[in-house]
């Protein structure tokens, strides 16, 4: 379990895994034991992500907390003056400046947390993941259960192979597979079937 470091120096925080692993719920328990400690604490997430709601962060689990939903990074820069804890959830999806924002905010003595997925359905580095886990002080790794064998799931596995990297979607179309069963499941795709 990751416990917050003492210091007010500011710092990062990345919150990585799979689609299913928790890293929604993790970046929550995070930001609400910051409120506990009477924090201020302000979350962004990107406008485009609006499964579950267009201003909430909301988990698989349906645990929720406010958010500003945001196009650009550099809009946050607008809204943390007074904010001691920023949390940011889905950071595969924002800008090429977010890391550059990040370190910003660290470097004026934020803590900065973020989530997101470390890989696409493709097990590619997704986004701006890899830049943020490499500025981070601490990179936490979340797994999920594959849906296929029970074993510690890592990837994400989309039913399909149409539409871009991008693809907001749910247990409809993607579940969490362990290296394995990805594997199988990514070769069935590619002899036409689907698995």
């Amino acid at each position: 379990m990751f416990i917050e470091p003492k210091n007010n120096k500011g710092w990062i925080e990345v919150v990585c895994g799979s689609m299913f692993s928790g890293k929604t719920e993790e970046l929550i328990r995070r930001v609400k034991r910051a409120k506990i400690a009477n924090l201020n604490v302000r979350i962004f997430k990107p406008k485009m992500e609006t499964r579950y709601d267009k201003v909430k962060v909301v988990s698989h689990d349906s645990n929720f907390i406010d958010s500003f939903p945001v196009d650009q990074s550099s809009e946050i820069l607008r809204w943390v003056d007074d904010i001691d804890v920023v949390g940011i959830d889905e950071a595969q999806f924002f800008d090429a400046e977010l890391p550059t924002i990040c370190d910003k905010l660290a470097n004026k003595g934020k803590r900065i947390i973020i989530a997101g997925l470390d890989m696409d359905y493709l097990a590619k580095p997704f986004g701006v993941m890899p830049q943020l886990m490499a500025k981070a002080e601490y990179v936490t790794k979340v797994h999920a259960i594959c849906m296929q064998c029970g074993d510690v799931a890592q990837y994400s596995y989309r039913f399909t192979k149409s539409g871009g990297q991008v693809q907001l979607g749910e247990s409809d179309q993607y579940e969490p597979r362990c290296r394995s069963c990805y594997i199988k499941g990514m070769a069935s795709q590619q002899a036409g079937k689907r698995r």
